[in-house]
């Protein structure tokens, strides 16, 4: 690993935001609420930025406005912390022209999901990532989320893939089977960057030596889930459980339909956005609505606003 991939290895920690995509009432991206939101999360110690992964709608997205998303996202942020956009895509084409990008604006590194829907194997995954990251120079990190892809990236495959690309420096894992988590450090290294993608076990990857969680719920609570990473550095474990617990309640309601309709309604509720997605997902249904207005209260969230 060069000297350059180390630096940002120790910068890439803690708690890293993918932050919803706004859009207006038209369906128009409302860059002026995205801006307003990265601020949101900066004001709240959150320790890096990520957009157009699974909660900023990318598959909703077109090519163009991606990249538009990112530079508005990297203007904002101008290097207060570290921006790690998600540039992966069913296509391995686009996947390649988005990371390229990423790099060309500037980010930090780039997060590349396990292509979704068609089911590659393990040789033809590990062609498609290393084709990415022979690409560009920056960090990559895998995003490994079996329940969105069909597919799970095996840790031999990615064993394989750190051993040849330099920059494969971590791997954001949505994946419930924690025995696979703990072979991922035993097999890639531990000191390779083992994010959590599932917000229950934020708490158990870092006691096993991860690097941080990139956890939707950051975008309604981004105070509460950088402090746990801030008290796990501090070495006060006590508090870190305590807040495990305390945030599992929004954890769960934020996860009752599909991310990121929840976070988009509960956002609404605090009056950050409008809480529009974009076909074919659609707001919660009422009831849900209710018991996220009900959740965000009784974190003493202002939820007054009309959705």
């Amino acid at each position: 690993m060069s000297k350059g991939y180390e630096e940002i290895k120790q910068k890439l920690r803690g708690s890293i935001c993918p932050v919803i995509t706004p859009f207006k009432e038209n369906y128009e991206i409302d860059f002026e609420k995205q801006s307003e939101l990265i601020e949101f999360q900066l004001e709240n110690g959150t320790h890096g930025i990520s957009v157009t992964g699974t909660s900023g709608e990318p598959s909703s997205l077109t090519v163009e406005e991606r990249v538009q998303v990112m530079e508005n996202a990297m203007e904002t942020i101008n290097g207060r912390v570290p921006f790690a956009p998600g540039t992966g895509s069913v296509n391995h084409d686009e996947t390649v022209y988005l990371t390229k990008k990423a790099q060309e604006m500037g980010a930090d590194a780039a997060m590349v999901i396990v292509p979704y829907y068609n089911k590659p194997n393990q040789h033809g995954l590990y062609k498609h990532f290393k084709t990415v990251a022979d690409s560009v120079d920056i960090p990559i990190i895998i995003y490994n989320i079996p329940g969105r892809t069909a597919l799970n990236m095996e840790v031999s495959t990615m064993a394989r893939l750190v051993k040849d690309c330099p920059n494969i420096v971590g791997v954001k894992e949505a994946n419930k089977n924690f025995e696979h988590v703990n072979r991922v450090l035993l097999n890639c290294g531990r000191d390779f960057l083992l994010y959590s993608g599932i917000e229950l076990l934020c708490y158990p990857m870092l006691a096993i030596g991860g690097a941080g969680s990139i956890s939707a719920t950051a975008n309604v609570e981004p105070k509460k889930v950088a402090d746990m990473h801030n008290a796990w550095e501090k070495g006060d474990i006590k508090k870190v459980q305590d807040l495990h617990f305390e945030l599992m309640n929004l954890n769960d309601v934020l996860f009752k339909d599909t991310n990121p309709a929840p976070s988009k309604a509960a956002l609404g509720m605090m009056g950050k956005i409008n809480p529009t997605l974009r076909l074919p997902m659609d707001l919660p249904s009422k009831a849900l609505q209710d018991e996220i207005r009900q959740t965000l209260k009784q974190y003493n969230i202002e939820a007054s606003y009309e959705i």
